[in-house]
């Protein structure tokens, strides 16, 4: 794996950190923001009273230097990832809220504008799909929860080659399709869980790939799986085009068309009378 390189850490300013106790020298050199707001408290109560007033300041000064729109970030402790990993790394950029929770429509669709160039049907469609997968009845959010290694793992033997075609996509997805329905006693997939199912696997070739024949780079895939985080170290840069519904449409198709376990030629679907005929055929009838 593609080792993940140091988040440089804002230095701490010694001629305004000197009137101060430790809870404010900490508070300038943490990258997560909710300890930060945790610890401005804390720095607020310590501090001398002729010198509050420049505490907001500082406190501005640090989630604006450390937490630049665009600069890669690991969550913190209190913060959430999950199942969605195109959102997760959108958080860990700081293009939708850092701490995963509570993603509105409205930020996830300028998040998805500003991080990958998404135009704003597509990445509300994205959110209307994303929406499925949440446990909450009607809801207007989503928060994202934890991904599973163990089951992208799997998913990644069926990744054969250096560039992932749609046809190894859609085999990962029937893969742990059949998985899940021998695992889990309350196995449902439902017509909405496939088109969410097709849009997740289409959404890194969108992002990544070549919007011609569907195929996308394996090494940067997985970089983006796993560290949540856009591979620009391996060479990765937004599309200058605005990504539209028509290139995920079509994406989408690649996919679809390629997870027909019916070999090439014979995929025109059975009727009564062809299985009548195969019959006669097969016992002589």
């Amino acid at each position: 794996m593609v080792a993940v390189s140091t988040i440089p850490q804002v230095k701490p300013q010694p001629v305004l950190l000197q009137y101060f106790d430790t809870p404010m020298s900490v508070m300038m050199t943490t990258t997560n923001q909710n300890t930060t707001s945790k610890l401005f408290s804390v720095a607020l109560a310590n501090s001398p009273p002729s010198l509050r007033h420049l505490l907001p300041i500082l406190a501005f000064m640090k989630l604006c230097a450390a937490c630049e729109l665009g600069q890669w970030a690991p969550p913190g402790h209190d913060d959430f990832r999950g199942p969605c990993p195109m959102m997760n790394t959108l958080a860990n950029h700081g293009y939708i809220p850092r701490d995963g929770r509570n993603i509105t429509k409205h930020n996830a669709i300028i998040g998805l504008g500003t991080g990958l160039n998404f135009d704003a049907d597509l990445a509300s469609l994205m959110w209307d799909q994303a929406i499925v997968a949440n446990p909450e009845p009607n809801a207007t959010f989503f928060t994202l929860q934890v991904f599973n290694q163990t089951i992208f793992d799997r998913t990644k033997t069926w990744w054969t080659d250096e560039s992932l075609s749609p046809l190894m996509l859609a085999n990962s997805k029937l893969a742990r399709q059949l998985e899940s329905r021998r695992d889990n006693p309350e196995y449902k997939f439902t017509a909405s869980t496939e088109e969410f199912s097709l849009g997740e696997l289409a959404a890194p070739v969108i992002a990544f790939g070549n919007l011609c024949n569907g195929e996308v780079s394996r090494a940067l895939v997985t970089y983006f799986f796993e560290n949540e985080r856009l591979p620009v170290e391996l060479g990765w840069r937004q599309r200058n085009t605005t990504i539209t519904l028509t290139d995920i449409t079509n994406t989408v198709a690649l996919i679809r068309n390629a997870t027909n376990l019916l070999s090439p030629g014979d995929a025109s679907p059975s009727t009564a009378r062809n299985v009548q005929d195969g019959l006669q055929n097969r016992f002589h009838l």
